[in-house]
């Protein structure tokens, strides 16, 4: 046992859930060859599944396409560059791969309990927590004034990559935490921020975003949660919200709930709502008067636990008034906004967690003749049809990760000030919400295509990537909703300015020309149709969205292959060529797409 224990943990991360798997299920002390039968058969399924943070992917990306040339200065670090943001980048990728990896796939079995109230998270959940936490990861992106590292969200959102890829289900809680603390730090009291933001940006304490209602969905207008005013200046909550991710579990010792509800003079409809902090234990460690009712038995993302939140069922939560009353519509945007933009990252990362492992695959799997010579077997991703199934999938990954570190610089230049910069984040942010959670559809669903029938056994684990990713166009907005936000208010805002501007760029291209004066002059219908037919507008937002999508992701891509030509000659040219022949396939077979959604629109 020991010689095959060693054996094993030679190829993987010395992870004890892992070891378990291979020998925790027998009764008896089984003979050295069925061990090592076992470990063999184990290993081999367990590699197969492992994911790799695409780092050289990562770093092109970073400084040739998008540019950290363009950040503002950092105050420590002054101008940041390629190998600076690699030290940073080299031990999350080791976190991601050797801690979250392995227990993705034994997560999705064990998905989480829940016992009175409380939740326990899947085996090994709590010891990756604290290994990311005390790695002091989940303080990226804040602000240094309150334990943060200040870091741009343009570093910040290839790190998030990472978490996502290796394992979703554990990346959601830092996800919605993040949102929590962006609504504080910008619309919380001062008293609040110093009572929140440390805990929250260092990790011991996490944050929860609760807006659904089982009437209301979507319509936070139905929302009936209600917030009655106590002499003391707190509130009283009751009510229920559905769906909230991370609602409770063990992972941290306080769960800090940004909650919306109504006063009761409050006026009807979304003008009436106002945004709370509910903590789960009260500051002087007493339990607020909140309870987990219920955990979701879900189609994917079985480790994250998705809770009915049950409030002030003893006479009402302990709640405390973020800003002004009746303004927590503009106040739940902050947490929205970064969370939509956050959604389109977590489908960047599962589609490269797809595509990692189609590839692997098709590499192994032998089957058929070579076409040009009838006598040599070969592996599939030698058959054409694989790989353009291949092709496509890593196409549009890497447009979509172009995209949305795209709109993290942006997001990060606006913060410095820059007001037009803002203008392309607001553009920016339904499109990669969208685009890419359907592209992480797509590409889930050809990776399951490439398996062919082990696809579909759950074993191989292609189904979980698919299953898992089906989540990502429905919430933090359905992609329909994005749609919507994209033509009635990301347009309507400055009458088109900033997208026209963002096409203007894009005609450039000379293989992009034709498609965005298209899109130029579906723009300008659009607009004319929000103000005039919203119910028509309403209809064709979706496939205007689509469109728009596709050739912002051609425009990354033939920003890629541009840099590429330029760097063919500084080494690594086999992996310049890959971004060549990436922007070559995406034109040819995923660029006309977008002409067929925009005669559809005109």
């Amino acid at each position: 046992i020991k010689a095959s224990k060693a054996l094993f943990l030679n190829e993987l991360p010395s992870n004890d859930i892992v070891f378990r798997q291979v020998f925790g299920s027998y009764s008896c002390t089984p003979t050295f060859q069925t061990v090592c039968q076992r470990v063999k058969v184990f290993k081999k399924r367990i590699l197969s599944m492992t994911y790799h943070p695409p780092l050289k992917d990562m770093r092109f990306t970073l400084e040739r396409v998008v540019g950290l040339s363009r950040l503002p200065e950092h105050p420590d670090f002054g101008k940041l560059d390629g190998d600076t943001v690699m030290s940073v980048l080299e031990p999350a990728a080791q976190l991601a791969a050797e801690v979250l990896a392995p227990l993705n796939k034994t997560g999705d079995h064990a998905g989480t309990t829940l016992k009175d109230g409380a939740v326990t998270t899947a085996p090994g959940w709590k010891d990756a927590y604290a290994a990311y936490r005390d790695g002091g990861w989940n303080a990226v992106p804040f602000s240094p004034e309150h334990g943060g590292q200040g870091l741009p969200w343009l570093v910040a959102f290839a790190v998030q990559e990472m978490w996502q890829g290796a394992n979703m289900s554990f990346g959601l809680c830092p996800l919605l935490n993040q949102g929590a603390v962006e609504a504080i730090e910008a619309h919380g009291s001062a008293e609040q921020k110093a009572e929140y933001l440390e805990k929250l940006i260092s990790g011991q304490w996490t944050g929860t975003m609760n807006l659904t209602e089982p009437q209301a969905g979507s319509d936070l207008a139905a929302i009936r949660a209600k917030a009655v005013k106590q002499a003391d200046g707190s509130y009283k909550i009751s009510g229920q919200k559905i769906f909230i991710t991370y609602g409770e579990h063990d992972l941290a010792s306080n769960i800090i709930h940004l909650v919306l509800a109504r006063t009761p003079d409050a006026p009807e409809g979304v003008k009436g709502i106002s945004l709370f902090i509910v903590p789960k234990l009260l500051s002087d460690g007493t339990r607020n008067d909140l309870i987990c009712a219920g955990i979701e038995h879900k189609l994917g993302i079985h480790a994250s636990p998705t809770c009915t939140m049950s409030f002030g069922d003893k006479g009402g939560a302990t709640g405390y008034l973020v800003g002004a009353e009746n303004e927590g519509l503009k106040y739940m945007f902050t947490m929205m906004n970064n969370a939509r933009l956050s959604v389109g990252l977590q489908g960047v990362a599962i589609a490269e967690a797809a595509y990692q492992h189609a590839k692997q695959y098709a590499a192994d799997r032998v089957q058929g003749f070579c076409l040009t010579d009838k006598t040599r077997r070969v592996s599939i991703d030698a058959h054409p049809d694989v790989k353009r199934m291949l092709s496509h999938m890593k196409a549009l990954t890497n447009a979509g990760r172009m995209l949305a570190y795209e709109s993290a610089l942006y997001l990060d230049l606006a913060r410095g000030g820059d007001k037009a910069a803002q203008g392309v984040v607001d553009l920016l942010t339904p499109i990669v919400k969208a685009w890419c959670t359907d592209n992480a559809l797509t590409v889930a669903s050809l990776g399951v295509q490439v398996h062919g029938g082990m696809g579909f056994i759950e074993e191989t684990g292609a189904a979980q990537f698919y299953r898992d990713a089906r989540i990502l166009p429905i919430y933090e907005g359905t992609n329909g909703i994005q749609a919507m936000d994209l033509v009635f208010r990301k347009l309507t805002r400055d009458n088109g300015a900033a997208a026209m501007a963002f096409l203007t760029e894009a005609e450039k291209f000379k293989a992009l020309a034709d498609v965005a004066a298209q899109l130029k002059t579906a723009t300008a219908q659009i607009l004319t149709l929000a103000t005039q037919n919203s119910e028509r507008a309403a209809a064709l937002s979706v496939p205007y969205l689509n469109a728009f999508g596709i050739l912002a992701g051609g425009y990354m891509l033939s920003r890629a292959a541009h840099a590429a030509k330029g760097a063919m000659n500084e080494g690594d040219a086999a992996f310049m060529q890959e971004q060549i022949d990436l922007s070559d396939f995406y034109r040819a077979h995923i660029l006309p797409h977008a002409a067929a959604y925009l005669a559809a629109v005109v």
